[in-house]
């Protein structure tokens, strides 16, 4: 499935990257949209197969 991303698209997946553990309540208010919208847009994204996983990285001290 292709899926075109616009500038908003582009935003979350910024707050996304910056800090996974961001709500999405804290990450559509960083972004301009209402929650719905932005769970909208997310679960679009996701099933689209542009997020390919989730993951932490660990201090190896």
């Amino acid at each position: 499935m292709t899926y075109k991303l616009d500038s908003i698209d582009r935003k979350i997946l910024k707050e996304l990257q910056e800090d996974s553990r961001r709500s999405q309540r804290e990450i559509a208010d960083r972004v301009g949209l209402s929650q719905n919208a932005c769970w909208r847009r997310l679960k679009a994204i996701s099933e689209s197969g542009l997020i390919k996983g989730h993951t932490i990285r660990l201090d190896p001290a």
